[in-house]
């Protein structure tokens, strides 16, 4: 029912600000050469007929009144003195007819004339004055003229004596002029309209210009200029739209530089936290693990004591690595140490040497080599796995594969799945934030929560994504995609790696 309003909207909408004005503009001067056109047209054609009839009104009026006490009512006589009345016709010839009850005379060969009405005649016989009208017959414009001839009585003045004379004039050349008005008109507005278009181009172009310096600044700021500013001249309204566009930019670069330093300051803060820990946390460790070896000669409550330290301890230390790690990708200080390396062999050593390798099932085919940074694509895996074992449920299985996609270019699939119950709906949207943990009374976790983080930034760092989602038998399924070939992301290339483990984060 809505379509056609629809399909007007979407017209409309096609035709862009420009040609809508110059649109307006136009028809604005087309009503107004119009309107203009028409009342000249009407004064104008006025004239010229009121002009023509008067003359001829007066004129045939005077000549009547002038022959009336002479004129006889014998045909023959009348005719004659008719003759002599069309003879002083003007402004244009004009045939005379006169009547009087049933006696019809002409200064032509017909007696009467068919372009007299008879409304004419009756309002000849009732009054005492000229009268006329305007008439067209078969497209021929015709003025006819009746006047009555009256005579005067003594004691009573002048009567009418029931004989009327008819003047029938053409008015040609009158209807010739009015068309040459309308002809003007018409072709006088074309042009009008046509010089009109200049002025709306002027016009449009001047209105217009504003909005495109708008729209360009527009772009500016949303593609990161906050400098951008437009011009301001005059004091209209577009005056007024560009001072409150340069004020909210303005404003905007302030509050976008106030989020800027404190998003510095925060991560210097957390990188700098992160390096003055390391010093006194090596050492911490390293009298861990001596008390570590000595536990189990002291008291049990002690032994408690001090595995659970040493627990914390090593939680502090991996969260201290990863945090470490994060400032680095949000300082864009992070690279890639590439080298060609056989992906299976490399995801066996990750399980291999966190002891993994009893409890991950592998479908990874020999002989697939990609240009990747080991170290990172350890921490990868470990992480993926990890999470796993941690929140889901065994058998964990690591699958390998690479297949083309639709332009041609080869990409590496790594898939980790797990047997475990899967991931609710609400909480994979945020399964790779920092920090997120789905079981909020699980604050006490093995992870860090930043491990999926991490994992994330790093496949971003080989241009690859990682999507998480459940299986069709549930369980929860990561999936690393990375484009194989050439070299990716902020890479040096020397070939030169150190593995390295991180915390896994919790999903």
């Amino acid at each position: 029912m809505n379509a056609a309003p629809a399909r007007r909207v979407r017209r409309i909408a096609t035709f862009g600000l420009r040609t809508r004005l110059v649109l307006a503009f136009l028809l604005v001067a087309a009503v107004s050469a119009g309107t203009t056109a028409a009342l000249t047209y009407r004064e104008a054609r006025s004239a010229v007929l009121v002009s023509a009839q008067d003359t001829a009104v007066v004129s045939f009026r005077e000549q009547v009144e002038t022959l009336a006490p002479s004129l006889p009512v014998d045909p023959v006589t009348l005719r004659e003195l008719l003759f002599v009345l069309a003879s002083k016709a003007k402004p244009h010839p004009w045939i005379v007819f006169a009547e009087y009850g049933s006696l019809r005379v002409s200064s032509s060969t017909s007696p009467t004339s068919t372009v007299i009405t008879p409304e004419l005649r009756r309002t000849a016989l009732t009054t005492s004055h000229a009268s006329f009208e305007r008439v067209v017959k078969d497209g021929a414009p015709y003025l006819t003229i009746a006047v009555p001839v009256l005579t005067r009585t003594s004691g009573v003045g002048t009567l009418p004596t029931g004989l009327v004379l008819f003047a029938v004039m053409r008015m040609d050349e009158e209807q010739a002029n009015v068309e040459a008005l309308v002809t003007a008109a018409r072709d006088g507005a074309l042009p009008g309209l046509a010089i009109a278009l200049v002025p709306a181009l002027i016009a449009a172009r001047s209105v217009l210009r504003p909005v495109r310096e708008l729209r360009k600044a527009a772009r500016s700021i949303g593609s990161g200029r906050l400098d951008a500013r437009i011009k301001v001249s005059g004091g209209d309204e577009l005056a007024d739209l560009a001072r409150t566009f340069n004020e909210s930019a303005g404003e905007l670069e302030k509050s976008v530089g106030e989020l800027r330093r404190a998003e510095a300051r925060a991560r210097r803060f957390a990188s700098d936290v992160s390096h003055e820990l390391r010093t006194p946390l090596a050492g911490m460790l390293a009298v861990t693990e001596v008390l570590d070896e000595d536990a189990d000669g002291l008291d049990p409550d002690t032994a408690r004591a001090v595995r659970l330290i040493s627990a914390e301890t090593v939680k502090l230390a991996v969260l201290v690595e990863d945090l470490m790690e994060i400032s680095r990708f949000d300082a864009r200080a992070a690279e890639l140490n590439t080298d060609e390396i056989d992906v299976a062999e490399t995801i066996g050593r990750t399980l291999l040497h966190r002891r993994w390798d009893d409890r991950v099932r592998t479908e990874m085919p020999d002989g697939i080599r990609a240009r990747l940074d080991p170290r990172r694509f350890d921490v990868v895996v470990a992480n993926l796995v990890g999470n796993a074992l941690r929140h889901g449920s065994e058998p964990v299985t690591v699958r390998l594969r690479t297949r083309t996609t639709a332009d041609g270019t080869g990409t590496l699939v790594v898939e980790v799945s797990d047997s475990g119950p899967g991931i609710r709906p609400e909480v994979l949207p945020h399964i790779f934030d920092r920090f997120y943990k789905a079981d909020a009374a699980r604050t006490r976790s093995a992870g860090s929560g930043l491990g999926l983080a991490i994992t994330q930034e790093n496949v971003r760092l080989h241009s690859g994504t990682v999507h998480a989602g459940n299986g069709p038998d549930g369980g929860a399924v990561f999936t690393v995609e990375i484009p194989l070939g050439g070299r990716t992301g902020h890479e040096r290339g020397d070939g030169m790696s150190e593995p390295r483990t991180t915390g896994g984060a919790t999903a």
